[in-house]
């Protein structure tokens, strides 16, 4: 196994040095699944959730989670974003959530990405808790991640 750079001498966590790392662009995409009745993703479909437009509100939310990941993940660097982008498909029984997140840094963004589906789907659970409690939030992960040394995509 490889050194491990999240880890101090001592073996405490650190934020790792990436000062010396060249800038590149870089990009992540995320996605994370909302799982919900037919009638609740109906409700979502037609934009009338009690609480308003669950859609734009995760949007929303989740492009300004992606802001501020670094307050939220402690090892985090706090990156200038270029682009963040969230959006939504509603299935039969699901809402399924996309987010992309772009920066030209030193260090990767696959966080911010992660970070905004997740928060976009807690949001949707929050909107539709109302309509029905077994809602669940599953399966946030990194679909793709560009620049730095390597590139890597799910298979």
């Amino acid at each position: 196994m490889s050194e491990l750079s999240h880890l101090d001498d001592a073996g405490n966590a650190r934020m790792v040095d990436v000062g010396s790392k060249e800038v590149t662009n870089r990009r992540a995409v995320a996605s994370a699944v909302v799982r919900m009745s037919p009638e609740t993703a109906e409700a979502v479909r037609r934009g009338d959730a009690p609480k308003g437009d669950v859609i734009g509100t995760a949007r929303l939310a989740g492009i300004q989670a992606a802001k501020r990941t670094s307050e939220l993940i402690p090892l985090c660097h706090p990156l200038a974003l270029t682009f963040v982008d969230v959006t939504a498909d509603v299935g039969e029984d699901r809402v399924t959530l996309h987010a992309e997140a772009r920066t030209s840094a030193q260090t990767g963004v696959e966080m911010e990405a992660m970070t905004a589906v997740a928060v976009a789907a807690l949001t949707v659970y929050d909107m539709v808790k109302g309509i029905e409690r077994g809602v669940s939030v599953e399966s946030v992960e990194l679909l793709e991640k560009t620049g730095g040394k390597e590139d890597w995509r799910r298979p």
